[in-house]
């Protein structure tokens, strides 16, 4: 741990206060005797003391040894341990695919935060599409207004334009 929490403390120095810091993990190198949540959550307690702001919780992806159970959400027990132990605002990744489920991490408190990726390259719209099925709306730059299809004006695809 000593050289990332002397990189926290370097960057710190320099960083403004006011901007937030974070520190991505693997909480395990899912390696017999390697690596593990129980060393994650000291690590990322000894960076929440150096002003770290927020964890970004990932795992694996570091030896050929590894042998990860990948299932849809598989990383979210690492977050939601990590932030009840270290107390750090958490972001947790790892097939997080549908809008439910990303709700349903966020609001049981398991993270404060989820990322998406491979749900963004399969579907660059996902935010658009989660917000719907969330009942919500999601910003859009304004050059997009004319392709978004709940906006008044903009024909839904396979219905009529709506009469002026």
């Amino acid at each position: 741990m000593r050289i990332p929490l002397q990189v926290i403390e370097a960057v710190r120095e320099v960083w403004p206060t006011t901007k937030t810091l974070g520190v991505r993990v693997s909480a395990t190198d899912w390696v017999v005797g390697g690596w593990d949540v129980e060393q994650t959550i000291a690590f990322g307690s000894a960076a929440a003391e150096r002003g770290v702001d927020f964890i970004d919780v990932s795992s694996g992806g570091l030896s050929p040894d590894q042998e990860i159970a990948a299932d849809p959400g598989y990383q979210i027990g690492f977050a939601a341990r990590i932030k009840a132990e270290t107390g750090l605002t958490t972001l947790a990744v790892g097939m997080i695919s549908y809008p439910a489920q990303a709700e349903t991490i966020i609001r049981s408190g398991q993270a404060d935060m989820v990322a998406l990726a491979r749900g963004m390259l399969y579907d660059p719209s996902w935010t658009w599409h989660a917000a719907g099925a969330l009942h919500a709306s999601a910003a859009y730059p304004p050059q997009y207004a004319r392709a978004h299809p709940t906006l008044i004006g903009s024909p839904v695809p396979g219905n009529p334009p709506k009469p002026k």
